[in-house]
Formats: C-alpha cells, structure tokens, sequence
C-alpha cells in the first residue's frame, strides 16, 4: 500500500485528485484562442510557469504539505481544518482554473498539452468533489489528525537549527486549536448523518493515548514526541543551557497544551461513539450511492460500475484460486485449497516469532530481496531512481492500527530517503511466504522506483511529480509483484504461492469493497469472505474490511489498475512481436509520472504506432 504516493495527508492538500479523474482529458474540448502571436516555445513556456504557479499556491496554503516537501517557510504551522478553509481551497481551485482556461492550447507542445488537460481535469474534479467535502472520516484507525500529527513531526519535521526546534515547539502548542477545529469537522458530520462506525472508536482512543503516555505526562520512559524531540535536539549542535532550555519549552508545551488537547479528543470522541452505529457502507449517507459511484469513477479512473468492478472481482478470485491448486499439487499437499489455506496460515515454518529477534529477521529477509532484485533492475528497465531507499518496522505508537505495509516517498531535495514500512506489530499477519512480493510491491521494484523516478522527472511540472492517481500507483505496484517471476525470482513455490495470495487479496478486494458499499454488506460478512476465500490471518481481514469502511473505493484501485497495465502490456507484444522490448515499456510507463488509466491507454497506444512505423 501506498499512504505516500505523496501520502494522504499531502495528496489532500495539494488539492490533487489522488484518485484521478472522471474522463479522459484528451476529451476534452480546447479553450479558445486568446493570442495568435506566441510561438510553440512561448506559449509552453508561459503554460508551465502558471502550472508552477498554482502548485506552489497549494503547496503554500498548506504547512504540513510544506514540510512532506522538505520546505520549512510555515514550520511552526499546521493547516486549517473546517468550512471556512473548505471554501477557500474551494474559491482558490474556481480561480486558478479560471486562470487555466484563458491559455491558447493549439500553441502547446505536446508534453505541455498533457500537463493542461491533466490539471484542467484535476481541478474541474475538486470543485465538482465539494459537494462531498463531508463524506469522509477525519478521525479513523488508518489516519487522521490525531495520527498525522505525531507521524510528521517523528518523520517530516527533522531539527537542523534552533528555529527549527522553537517551530516543533510552536507546532506542539498549536495543537489546542488544530484539535478543535477537529472537533467541529466532526460535528458538523455528525450533523448531517455522517459518523464513523463504532469499531472506529477505540482504536482512535487508544491511538490517541498512545501519545500522551509517558513523561512528561506521567512518570516512567519519555513519551513518544518528548523521546523524538530529545533524540533530535541531542544532535544539534548547541550548549548545554541552550539544550535545557529549548527541553524545558517542549515538555511545558506538551503538559499544558498537547496533553489537554489529546485528552479534550479523548473525551469527545468518547461521546460521539455514543451516536455510532455498526453499518459500514456509504448507502447509509445521504445520496450514498451516487458519492460510491463518484469515488469509483475517481479512484480507478474508468467507467466501470460496482456491478463490473464486483464481477470482475469475483472472476479473477476464481482464476487465482486454479493456479494456487496447481502450486499445493507442486508441492505434494493432499486435501482442499481450503485446507490448504489453513496449512499456510497456522505452520510456524512461515513465521517468525514474535520477538525482536524474529522482527529483525524479517527485516533483514525483505532487505536482501530488494538487494537482489536492485542488483538485476537492467534486465527490465533503462530509468531508475536516484534516491535511496531504506526498509524499517512501523513505530510503536501507531503500530496497532497502522496498514500491514506502506511506503513514504523520499524528500525531493534528497535529504531524506524513500521508506518501506513493514508493520510488524503481529508477526501472525506477516507470513515469510508473502514478505518477496510485499517488498517487490512497497520497495523496488514497486512504489519506490515509481515515486522517487516521479519526483525525479526534469520535464513534466511539479503537480505531476508530486500528485497521483490510485490505480496507477497501486496497479504498478501490483504489476511489479508479478513480473519479477518473469524474470525467474520466486524460486520458492510457497514464495509463488505467497504472490499469488496478494494477488488474491487484491481480487476479493473488489468483491468487498462494492459488497459493503453497494449490497449492503455487514463488517462480518465482509471478514467472513476474507476467511474464506484467502490463506491470510484473520487479523488481516479484519483490518482490512475496516480499510474498505473508512476508505470506501480505494481499495478497488490495485486490481483495476494492474489488469489495465497487463492488457496494455499484451497488446503492446501482440503489435510490436520481436520489437518490443519490456524496458521501453517500463520507461513509458514511468517517464510521464502518475496518469490516470485512460490517458496511460493512449499514450501506449501512440507508442505502439510509433514503433510499427
């Protein structure tokens, strides 16, 4: 999973449709001629600098954006949450698109085109989305501010100076009013119908104490923000009175304003519970239908309804289900794929114990994967990242509730590397049979050489290295946990086996996803087809039908994303024959950033002419 395409947090901010678009901006009708004296170059040239323009606008308008980007203008500021910010980000998309169209397109290069169309369509999206600005959960188990808060100051807020350090201090303090403007977000969903479903609750609770546990709240270790500012500032260079003082400022800003401000959450959520329910799907909105039918559009960028997208699910579940027979036969296994399943979820060979020890193992297991499949990337592609990318466990305090596996983009100015985290808070729900695929998937050749190539590009203006679209990420990364068997990796048939079980995962998320929020599934029912239907821990499925409840459409994106990869791969060889060549199509894949799948449709398709004649 990719949090950090550019992370949720950032792909919000930016005012980008992380999910995509709607339709084809190729589409599109151009916008009237404004100029018949600019040249190809001038007007291009002028295109892009308004394209640098908005992205800078949306990327200022937003602190946190500022530091996932490594830039530290607000440091010591958190967004705006609310109405008041809504209709401004709101106001701030109608100009810029009005700005937009008053561009001559017939003189734009064809890369330029591309960029106008793209933040054209992003843009016509975001204002068409306000109206389902409440639809969503601020608060839930897999983000929100009250886990977005500690995440990026623990991972985006690094101290280099004294500033810095008064700006974290700054940021600590300014809790208090980010918290309430929290709470009144909350509010005014649970007004209009939209509350969390109960299960959320307590994990949002307990996430949320996890924080203020710990000095200077109470006696024992330091807590998780106070060890983080301690082991940051021990690095500055400074004098000793210097050190204490900026200490003593952070652990009173913690006593007297994070800590009331976590416990003032605490105890307004507490009572909000009281008005949930357990209904899971977004048919229980007001015009929840139509906002699911909208999220798909965008998520998977193509028309496909939740009756397709739940059919298709169901077809590739059966499919992947005849080829892991075929692996239980190679193996010599005797008795159902059932049974099977239970053999691979319950034999301790395919885990490592619940122990530091066995965490390390782990890590370092996904470590020389990735080694290995780094040190043959020429056999399969010409384009590779720059920067580096490191493999680390998820931290303590958000652990528990934290996705099974995700990966952080690194920071542009190369300052910090790219991150795959594995969750290894269970050791029960990461089978060593699975962990080749999953570091394929999160690392390299997956979400790492995707994103960091991305926000490498040299020729395409900065929201398009900086934003994304769902299934394009998320089907690359589904892609590139097949292909390496290509190229001969999975030597191990339980290792094969754990590919396909991904895979799997992947399929029975379509049917789950349009289950909950189009038949009206239950939590359980949704838990129950997991169980059934894949060898993975019950712990899996249940953190993952709670993903489908607070995220709704999202998980259809990896599935949709790579069957759409794959065709276009299979039609590119049945053209081309001896004449394709899989690292070209890598390239173009990857040269132009994240496209919706449309748009990536016609550009392979240019390219396959391109190469006939």
């Amino acid at each position: 999973m990719k949090t950090n395409a550019i992370t949720l947090a950032l792909a919000v901010s930016l005012g980008l449709a992380i999910s995509g678009c709607s339709q084809s901006p190729h589409n599109q009708a151009s916008t009237p001629l404004v100029s018949t004296t600019q040249t190809q170059a001038d007007a291009s040239a002028a295109a892009n600098a308004l394209f640098e323009t908005i992205f800078i606008e949306n990327v200022m308008a937003s602190p946190m954006t500022q530091s996932y980007l490594g830039i530290k203008q607000d440091y010591d500021k958190w967004d705006q949450i609310g109405e008041a910010a809504d209709a401004a980000a709101l106001a701030m998309s109608q100009d810029q698109l009005a700005r937009l169209q008053a561009i001559n397109t017939e003189l734009l290069d064809e890369q330029t085109l591309l960029s106008y169309q793209l933040l054209r369509q992003s843009l016509q999206d975001s204002i068409s989305d306000h109206q389902w600005r409440l639809y969503s959960y601020p608060i839930n188990q897999m983000y929100g501010i009250h886990s977005n808060v500690p995440s990026l100051l623990i991972n985006q807020h690094p101290i280099d100076s004294v500033a810095d350090a008064q700006a974290y201090i700054s940021r600590l303090q300014g809790i208090t009013e980010l918290f309430k403007q929290t709470q009144e977000a909350l509010t005014l969903r649970a007004q209009h119908g939209i509350i969390a479903p109960k299960f959320v609750f307590p994990h949002a609770i307990a996430a949320s104490k996890n924080i203020i546990t710990g000095a200077p709240f109470d006696a024992g270790e330091d807590s998780t923000l106070m060890a983080d500012f301690s082991t940051k500032l021990a690095k500055l260079d400074i004098t000793d009175s210097e050190r204490q003082a900026l200490l003593a400022q952070a652990k009173q800003a913690l006593v007297e304003q994070t800590g009331p401000a976590y416990v003032d959450l605490i105890a307004y959520l507490t009572e909000l519970e009281t008005q949930a329910d357990d209904k899971a799907g977004t048919w229980k909105f007001p015009r929840g239908d139509e906002f699911y039918a909208n999220a798909l559009k965008r998520t998977t960028t193509t028309d496909m309804t939740s009756a397709e997208i739940h059919q298709l699910g169901l077809d590739e579940v059966a499919r992947i289900h005849t080829e892991m027979r075929a692996i239980m036969q190679q193996v010599g296994f005797e008795g159902s794929l059932n049974e099977f399943f239970v053999f691979m979820r319950d034999d301790p060979r395919f885990y490592h114990p619940n122990t530091a020890e066995g965490k390390a193992a782990y890590l370092a297991e996904a470590k020389a994967y990735i080694d290995t499949m780094e040190s043959r990337l020429d056999e399969v592609f010409f384009i590779k990242p720059k920067a580096d990318m490191i493999v680390k466990a998820v931290e303590p305090f958000r652990e528990k509730s934290a996705g099974k596996a995700f990966y952080n983009q690194p920071a542009p100015d190369g300052s910090r590397p790219g991150i795959y985290y594995a969750n290894l808070y269970d050791m029960a729900a990461m089978p060593t049979y699975q962990a080749e695929a999953l570091a394929y998937h999160e690392g390299i050749p997956g979400h790492h050489m995707q994103i960091a190539i991305a926000q490498e590009l040299e020729n395409v203006p900065k929201f398009r290295r900086f934003g994304g679209y769902t299934a394009y990420i998320e089907g690359w990364g589904l892609y590139t946990e097949y292909f390496p068997k290509e190229m001969g990796l999975y030597q191990d048939p339980y290792s094969d086996f754990g590919r396909l079980s991904m895979e799997l995962w992947r399929a029975c998320r379509l049917v789950v996803d349009t289950g909950i929020h189009s038949q009206q599934w239950t939590r359980e029912q949704g838990i129950e087809y997991y169980t059934s239907n894949t060898p993975n821990a019950e712990s899996d499925a249940v953190k993952m039908v709670e993903r489908h409840i607070v995220m709704p459409s999202q998980a259809t994106a990896y599935k949709v994303g790579m069957n759409k990869i794959l065709a276009l791969r299979e039609q590119a060889k049945a053209q081309l024959g001896t004449e394709f060549d899989i690292r070209q199509f890598h390239t173009l894949l990857l040269e132009n950033g994240p496209l919706p799948l449309d748009v990536l449709e016609i550009n392979v398709n240019n390219w396959v002419e391109s190469k006939k004649s």
